[in-house]
């Protein structure tokens, strides 16, 4: 059994690299059990970067990602699958799928030869298509579905998967304003209820502040800031990270940091 003690992913001496770009040299992270982390920072600042690390979908060229306190690369990619799914920026939708069936990929770790498909792998998939409310969508192609209805088909597939921890990369691209609050909503309600660990790559920082415990800032080949909402979004680190002259309130519907950039004063033409 896991110490509940023991960091759901920690990140040592991690060096990432694509050829001769190193993207982070000696970066240091503990994703603490149970908590929703998320990554901001500029356009390749790396958050996705490091989430494909902490996955073991890149190998680091230096250093170490432990999952439950042992080295992620030392494991099976089966053994893995059971403890961490991860939801990558644009996942590729199979043809001639139900959503059905695509939720039920979900369950193909927990399967084997000695272990084949059982009620509970059923009960699984159909409690994930009730929880995103999109179980009446279960007969339909997947590829047929609006953005929206795909995406939470896809959070269904990672529900079904029933991994304590979670990552998500840029699980709101593309969605308009009401499905991102669906979709952050739903991802918050994980954590909540099944006190899943939840690491996000999101843009908007607003909604990562509302739907976050901890923000981790990255920039310039390293953590620029990491704590709070509140202790990691002022005036300072927005200058710094995202060259963005800005104040920050108290967001009137939530009380979290709503992030409100100045405008420059137009000039007469």
């Amino acid at each position: 059994m896991t110490d509940t003690r023991t960091p759901a992913l920690e990140a040592r001496d991690l060096t990432l690299a694509y050829e001769h770009a190193v993207v982070f040299e000696h970066l240091d992270l503990t994703i603490e059990r149970g908590s929703v982390t998320t990554f901001v920072g500029s356009n390749g600042s790396g958050k996705s970067t490091l989430l494909k690390a902490l996955a073991r979908l890149l190998a680091p060229r230096a250093g170490s990602v432990l999952l439950d306190g042992e080295p992620l690369h030392g494991q099976s990619t089966r053994a893995i699958a059971r403890r961490l799914a991860i939801l990558p920026q644009k996942p590729l939708t199979p043809s001639a799928t139900s959503v059905r069936d695509l939720v039920s990929r979900g369950r193909h770790p927990h399967q084997s030869l000695l272990r084949p498909w059982t009620t509970t792998d059923a009960a699984a998939v159909e409690a994930a298509l009730a929880a995103t409310g999109i179980a009446e969508l279960a007969d339909r192609d997947a590829a047929s579905l609006s953005g929206g209805q795909l995406q939470r088909a896809w959070i269904a597939l990672v529900l079904a998967q029933e991994t304590p921890v979670v990552l998500l990369d840029e699980p709101t691209t593309f969605l308009d304003l009401s499905h991102q609050l669906d979709v952050l909503r739903l991802v918050r309600s994980m954590n909540a209820e099944r006190g899943t660990t939840i690491v996000m790559v999101l843009h908007d920082l607003s909604l990562a502040a509302r739907f976050s415990d901890r923000l981790v800032v990255l920039g310039q080949g390293r953590v620029l800031a990491d704590g709070t909402p509140w202790h990691v979004l002022t005036p300072g680190v927005l200058r710094e990270a995202f060259a963005l002259d800005a104040m920050v309130i108290p967001d009137p519907a939530t009380g979290t940091p709503l992030v409100v950039p100045h405008e420059p004063a137009l000039r007469s033409i």
